[in-house]
């Protein structure tokens, strides 16, 4: 454990509220509108800490935990992420799975949350997140085994930082395959556009957004700082793919990393701007279309091992 892997755990944690607003704000000015500030999540979850929660009395002991269980495993899951470039706080043999789990985790958590009230309409939400776990989940883990492929890593930090730029001189076909499917995998994981729209309020399209109408208050602000939090994650995974960190001294690699969060998040607002929201049936046919793009890279790597 570095210091300099705590100190870039913190400033994630401290950023992940902004990079929605990066995303949105560019969505906004690419299409002529002037939108919320960038920091506008910060004041709805300072505003939701300072109400109280509203339960319905159909609900149980799984309502109330499930913000607490997703949050605390996205938190677990930045420490199996070697965020300064150098090594992760608790990474070990294996951690990818763990990685994918802890997300699946938290996903799992809102769905049944989403049961517990009893409402057919937020149950449907709750089998849409399903479906789009389903296929994302599979397509994570197999960009996790071309990784391990790559730099013949067992571990996120022997996969991700000067490994995996080591392997980029000689296998960027492959790797750029990959780092376009994570940002793909992003997109759906963060419920964003042209998966999901976090704008929207049209109820028979919401995905995401339907599973937590129920929850008010500090719960909800434990969900939205949840989903912000999964988005700077896999924010990290996308740059860690693409631009791996070689870094010279903790305060250039925590830099690249603040900055390169920001880049991504520019594109996912570049992306909002550009696409309108898929029909729910051509979201499966997306997310098979990163598997095979997983499937193609993992077959070049295979071919150059």
């Amino acid at each position: 454990m570095s210091p300099s892997g705590i100190v870039a755990l913190g400033a994630v944690l401290a950023l992940a509220p902004a990079l929605p607003g990066v995303a949105t704000r560019t969505r906004s000015l690419l299409t002529g509108r002037r939108g919320p500030p960038v920091l506008q999540l910060y004041f709805e979850l300072a505003k939701l800490l300072r109400k109280r929660a509203v339960v319905s009395e159909a609900t149980g002991a799984v309502f109330r935990a499930a913000p607490v269980v997703g949050l605390v495993g996205l938190v677990i899951a930045a420490g199996l992420l070697p965020l300064d470039g150098r090594t992760a706080i608790g990474g070990f043999a294996g951690d990818f799975l763990l990685f994918a789990g802890l997300l699946a985790v938290g996903r799992f958590a809102v769905m049944l949350a989403a049961f517990d009230t009893g409402s057919s309409f937020e149950g449907m939400g709750a089998s849409r997140e399903a479906m789009v776990g389903a296929f994302v989940e599979g397509a994570l883990l197999l960009v996790f085994a071309a990784l391990a492929l790559a730099t013949g890593g067992a571990s996120l930090q022997t996969m991700l930082g000067p490994p995996l730029a080591g392997a980029w001189r000689a296998q960027w076909p492959a790797l750029t395959m990959l780092g376009l499917a994570v940002f793909v995998l992003l997109l759906a994981e963060a419920a964003r556009v042209p998966v999901d729209d976090p704008a929207t309020h049209l109820e028979l399209t919401m995905i995401h957004e339907v599973t937590i109408l129920d929850h008010s208050g500090p719960d909800l602000a434990l969900l939205l700082y949840g989903a912000s939090l999964k988005f700077a994650l896999l924010a990290a995974l996308v740059a860690g793919v693409t631009v791996p960190l070689v870094p010279r001294s903790s305060a250039l690699a925590l830099l690249a990393l603040l900055g390169q969060l920001v880049l991504v998040a520019v594109a996912v607002g570049g992306v909002e701007a550009a696409m309108a929201r898929l029909r729910l049936t051509r979201i499966p046919q997306l997310l098979l279309a990163v598997t095979a793009l997983v499937t193609f890279a993992t077959i070049l790597l295979l071919r150059r091992a």
